[in-house]
């Protein structure tokens, strides 16, 4: 079977606007949760998000000034997290060649919002239909953002895009690892982007289950597995991982993270306790196992579970989950961290942002804190010893990171230290 590996990252978050940057916030428990006066302004309930800082700098650094007027907010973070990413991953950016050998799958949840609200709406009820350019289309298509990359790449593999809700960073990689075990291409970029907009947050707002007594202090608003946590604080950015076969990546004398030794996707079909907005716990605990058969290991293997934990009701039984995926009794799970409690909630993007968080701590031997846990629900205090606040230096050989989004639909990644044998 052909064995796949993680030789690059690359990544726009809240906390953190390249792999160092992010890597010292995991390590020092910065939030990237803010206050947003916008918020205020329209009346949400929720007045705080995480928006990654400076993005116009990097912009400004990275494009001609007709890429920035052609490029919207959805493709200028996936861009910037793929130049990272293929940079990390030994190669040149921009490509002067196209590469046959390397494809991409790059996700989000919802494309476009701010050029659709802001620019085609209002000039198409103005009937300014000519004066709204020709680069509209690429900017609210879905697969923008992986177009973009292909085009700054030169990427002549399989180029698509996916979306699956809250799953769909996560699902990206697992497509990409199948692509490679499949033999159908030997690397592939993979991941999830989704921009800052209002018009995308608006929706949660109005269904409730957005934080909205932490206006005041935001660093405090996304609280996983706490007591007091009262709904997901609204987040964005990109992440992209290189996913390779291992073969190449040895070739050419590639660092290597990890390896990614196990994935499964599936759906609860939204019967048994799952619906449109919940996951069932009989799909969940399904695709943890596969998972887990895929990569031949067994759930005492596993050092760490980096959890999809977004600080609503959904926290208990998504720990309750994993505990009967496992069937490990509480003294003997692994670890559980949540990284929404650093940067909120991104959406189509959460997964990626996460699978790298879990990427590096493999790589550099450490659990990061998951912050706001002073007060953990009574449910989950049996498993206080299993959740580390302060990040403290570990070695891991294992992580479980798993994804849970809209419409039932689940996804389960395993990644494990790279170890020549």
């Amino acid at each position: 079977m052909t064995r796949v590996v993680i030789t690059g990252l690359g990544i726009i978050a809240p906390n953190g606007n390249s792999i160092p940057a992010f890597m010292q916030s995991l390590k020092s428990g910065k939030s990237g949760i803010r206050y947003i006066e916008k918020l205020r302004e329209l009346q949400f309930s929720c007045q705080i998000g995480g928006i990654p800082q400076n993005l116009e700098d990097l912009r400004n650094a990275t494009f001609t000034e007709e890429e920035r007027r052609t490029m919207n907010e959805s493709l200028s973070l996936a861009v910037l997290a793929a130049k990272e990413c293929w940079e990390d991953g030994g190669f040149l950016f921009p490509a002067m060649y196209t590469d046959e050998d390397t494809g991409a799958i790059i996700g989000i949840g919802i494309c476009g919002m701010d050029t659709i609200a802001n620019t085609i709406i209002p000039m198409i009820d103005m009937g300014k239909v000519k004066r709204m350019g020709s680069s509209m289309v690429e900017n609210v298509m879905a697969s923008g953002p992986s177009a973009r990359i292909c085009n700054f790449l030169g990427l002549g593999g399989t180029v698509t895009t996916n979306s699956s809700a809250c799953v769909t960073g996560s699902e990206a990689i697992a497509e990409a690892y199948f692509k490679i075990q499949q033999g159908r291409v030997k690397r592939m970029l993979a991941g999830g982007v989704e921009s800052s907009s209002h018009y995308i947050w608006g929706s949660f707002d109005a269904m409730r289950v957005l934080a909205k007594n932490y206006n005041q202090d935001p660093e405090r608003g996304s609280r996983p597995l706490s007591q007091t946590a009262e709904g997901f604080v609204p987040s964005s950015g990109a992440g992209i991982l290189m996913l390779e076969e291992l073969e190449t990546a040895r070739k050419r004398g590639a660092r290597i993270y990890a390896e990614l030794i196990g994935a499964e996707v599936n759906s609860g079909g939204q019967r048994e306790g799952g619906s449109m907005t919940a996951p069932g716990s009989k799909g969940v605990v399904r695709c943890i196992r596969k998972a887990l058969v895929r990569a031949r290991i067994h759930p005492h293997q596993i050092d760490l579970i980096n959890g999809h934990l977004t600080g609503t009701i959904a926290d208990k039984p998504e720990v309750r989950n994993w505990q009967m995926a496992l069937e490990l009794n509480t003294s003997e799970m692994p670890f559980i961290q949540a990284t929404k409690s650093l940067i909120g909630h991104a959406l189509g993007a959460a997964g990626t942002i996460e699978c790298i968080a879990s990427v590096l701590q493999i790589y550099h031997g450490f659990i990061h804190g998951t912050i706001n846990t002073e007060d953990l629900h009574p449910e989950i205090i049996p498993m206080r010893d299993k959740i580390v606040q302060k990040t403290i230096e570990h070695p891991i050989d294992i992580v479980a990171k798993a994804g849970f989004g809209f419409g039932d639909v689940n996804c389960c990644l395993i990644f494990k230290k790279w170890k020549e044998s």
